[in-house]
């Protein structure tokens, strides 16, 4: 660098953008960045394909979709026009031979790219198309996008205020040659646009890759991050910025939008305001609350309907809830059987009271008593099972259905990890629903969350300020309550034992032989195993939820229903 250069104001915007909502986006993007012009910055890095909103999956493949992004990357540069020397990074796909296209408004789609344009006196003054495209995880990119080294893209280099500043997108900023390209062709700050999904503490990956590639190559990095709730993923934010010597100087708020304004200077120097990072059981909770929000209001229903039966999983999706919605969209439905707990009923509305959620009870006793007369026929001579137990949990997801069909609210299901990957859970019963809130959490991690947010110093319905959750209900054992003295641990191991063979083997992808190496009960093992195998096909008929841990039962989990493979 040289010494003339002046400091270089800049903001990276973090946007809850919606998938398909161009026109919505486009504002978001250009309010933020009328702020941060305001503000003083003269350049502004938004997040990757923040026009579209990530991932746009096979809107990609329509070319309606296409032509209507290059008509919006116009019109967010025309009306940017005014702000005298502000450049902005917009991400978004774009058309091979998208520079004439932008220009003359005619759009030809042989080939589509992940893509950064350079927006600056109400023209696209430069484009930078994505290198290296991830398909592992969550990702597709391969599906859908070409590489710029299709094209012969190697780097993109634009001035900003004296500043030569190199693009990347994402994925490009993991591989040491892009970046590297990038300060060959005489960057002297890198910025990277991304949509990183969410998982437990992947903001400490991020921000170890980047400080390692900022350091190597010896130059600032500003990493700009979506933020919101997309289907099951949810982008956590926590835009940041490294100097040239690899330390993290800045960090907007995690889970919620921003503009993280910053001064970059000489010697790769970098300032702005460091937020803390949340601990493990807030980085859940916010991101179950950020997923829950927007999957109900980007989706237009008017509130959630949830099933409370006065167990811990069902108490902390109601809690999830009404902290993403409030107490006033929020309808809680205790459905009592022949074998439910009288403590069952008096935490459930001891819950309810301390929340201000609308509470209302329906006795299935008589409507169970009803199946079983018209079954009778059909089962004489052979003994009670689960059976009956699923025909309980089947009236009253009926029961929830009818009540979402009637009003229009979504039934938020109340499954843990834990029981998903057992098939611990009723097809067309408690798997009955929209959404599925804790889909990703095993069982113990219920408990810590649940802990965590009495911890907190929250303000219930009556005024007061205490736990939201009744003690009992966490320290109670867990239990279906579809038979006689029913426990969980009737038929699965203890939870600590569960979930840990469970993290090994499916998310971590451990043999049966490493995790009996490791000091589990074979008979744990093999048991445990047996059931995520044999309950696939469940899965693939349980809702969408919300990923939180980097292997989910989701996009990342793809296996055959039918297969004989044992290990």
């Amino acid at each position: 660098m040289t010494t003339s250069l002046p400091p270089l104001s800049a903001a990276l915007v973090q946007i809850n953008a919606t998938v398909g909502d161009l026109a919505g986006n486009v504002a978001l993007i250009e309010q933020a960045c009328r702020r941060a012009h305001a503000a003083g910055a003269r350049l502004v890095v938004t997040p990757e394909l923040s026009l579209t909103g990530y991932p746009p999956e096979d809107l990609l493949l329509r070319p309606a979709f296409m032509q209507a992004c290059a008509e919006q990357v116009l019109a967010l540069a025309s009306r940017l026009a005014d702000c005298e020397g502000l450049h902005v990074v917009l991400g978004h796909p774009s058309a091979w031979e998208e520079a004439d296209a932008l220009r003359s408004r005619s759009v030809s789609l042989p080939r589509r790219f992940n893509s950064a344009s350079v927006i600056a006196g109400g023209q696209v003054r430069a484009c930078y198309h994505k290198r290296e495209l991830p398909n592992y995880q969550v990702f597709d990119e391969r599906r859908y996008f070409a590489t710029g080294r299709d094209v012969g893209q190697s780097a993109v280099v634009v001035e900003v205020a004296g500043w030569r500043v190199g693009l990347l997108i994402c994925e490009d900023a993991w591989f040491e040659e892009p970046a590297a390209a990038a300060k060959a062709a005489g960057a002297q700050l890198l910025c990277v646009l991304n949509a990183s999904p969410f998982h437990i503490d992947k903001h400490g990956e991020r921000e170890a890759r980047m400080s390692n590639r900022a350091a190597k190559v010896g130059l600032p990095l500003l990493y700009a991050h979506l933020v919101g709730g997309q289907d099951e993923v949810v982008f956590d934010g926590a835009s940041f910025a490294v100097d040239a010597q690899g330390a993290v100087c800045a960090r907007a708020p995690s889970f919620e939008p921003a503009e993280l304004l910053l001064s970059v200077a000489h010697g790769g120097r970098v300032s702005g305001p460091l937020a803390p990072l949340p601990s493990v059981e807030e980085q859940v909770w916010k991101a179950l609350v950020m997923g829950v929000r927007d999957y109900v209001g980007k989706n237009g229903f008017p509130g959630a309907l949830i099933g409370l039966s006065g167990g811990v999983d069902s108490a902390l999706v109601l809690a999830v809830a009404v902290d993403a919605l409030g107490a006033d969209r929020v309808r809680a439905v205790m459905m009592p059987s022949p074998y439910t707990a009288d403590i069952s009923w008096i935490d459930a509305r001891d819950m309810v009271a301390r929340l201000g959620v609308r509470y209302d009870e329906i006795a299935i006793t008589p409507m169970f008593d009803r199946f079983r007369e018209a079954l009778a026929p059909q089962f004489q001579g052979l003994a009670e099972d689960t059976t009956e137990e699923n025909i309980q949990a089947r009236i009253r997801g009926t029961l929830l259905m009818a009540l979402s069909n009637k009003t229009g609210s979504i039934v938020l299901t109340t499954g843990n990890k834990s029981e998903m990957a057992t098939g611990y859970c009723t097809l067309y019963g408690d798997m009955a629903g929209g959404f599925a809130v804790i889909k990703d959490v095993a069982k113990t991690l219920v408990y810590r969350l649940c802990r965590w947010k009495n911890g907190q110093a929250t303000p219930r319905a009556d005024g007061s300020v205490g736990p939201w959750i009744p003690e009992r209900i966490i320290e109670r054992a867990p239990s279906a309550e579809l038979r006689p003295d029913q426990k969980d641990q009737d038929s699965l191991p203890p939870y600590d034992v569960l979930d840990a063979i469970l993290a090994r083997y499916m998310e971590e992808d451990q043999s049966i032989e490493d995790i009996v190496a490791a000091g589990f009960e074979r008979a744990d093992v093999e048991k445990i195993t047996r059931l995520i195998k044999i309950n696939e096909y469940k899965r693939r008929q349980s809702p969408v939820g919300i990923r939180i841990t980097h292997r989910a039962f989701g996009r990342d989990w793809r296996y055959p229903i039918t297969s004989r493979f044992r290990a």
